[in-house]
């Protein structure tokens, strides 16, 4: 099944330090996800200045708890970049 997450950043003094921290994990377990074939895009949410204030990406998994459980280990989880998570069931479009 394939999910659409949305996660924002928190908006405190330190979240851009915070995703800095933790940015070369989460993309390392990214990388990994996307060999897996878990991963069909995704990327950072912009600010009108430039600045990442979030995240977004589709993710195929057998089911909820999986996706669950990857994102509760995930580096921006733990190290409490993303402060708001939504998740989407989802469905790609194909065109022609």
């Amino acid at each position: 099944m394939q999910y659409l997450v949305i996660a924002h950043d928190g908006s405190d003094a330190e979240a851009p330090a915070r995703r800095q921290r933790c940015r070369a994990d989460h993309l390392a377990g990214i990388a990994k996800l996307k060999s897996a074939g878990h991963v069909l895009f995704g990327g950072a949410i912009l600010d009108d200045q430039g600045n990442m204030i979030g995240s977004v990406g589709v993710f195929e998994f057998p089911d909820r708890t999986h996706l669950d459980a990857w994102l509760a280990q995930d580096p921006y989880v733990t190290g409490r970049v993303w402060q708001k998570i939504s998740v989407h069931p989802y469905r790609l479009a194909t065109f022609n």
